[in-house]
């Protein structure tokens, strides 16, 4: 159920780049959300899905000196 809400919301933020911002037909005016709105839930978003994954969004790395051995 979370992915489809995230391809929904991936879907708003493409209609709502490509379309107007308002319109007005026979009086009745309807507006968009505001594109920065959109653009900061996905980043959330995008945080909790990567929360959710088996290291909660942490990578890690195995370094080793180069130098004494």
């Amino acid at each position: 159920m979370g992915e489809e809400k995230d391809k929904a919301l991936e879907d708003a933020i493409r209609k709502s780049a490509g379309g107007p911002k308002s319109a007005q037909v026979d009086g009745q005016r309807v507006e968009q959300h505001p594109l920065s709105d959109l653009v900061q839930a996905d980043r959330y978003l995008a945080s909790k899905r990567a929360a959710r994954g088996r290291y909660g969004g942490l990578r890690f790395t195995r370094m080793s000196h180069s130098g004494a051995q």
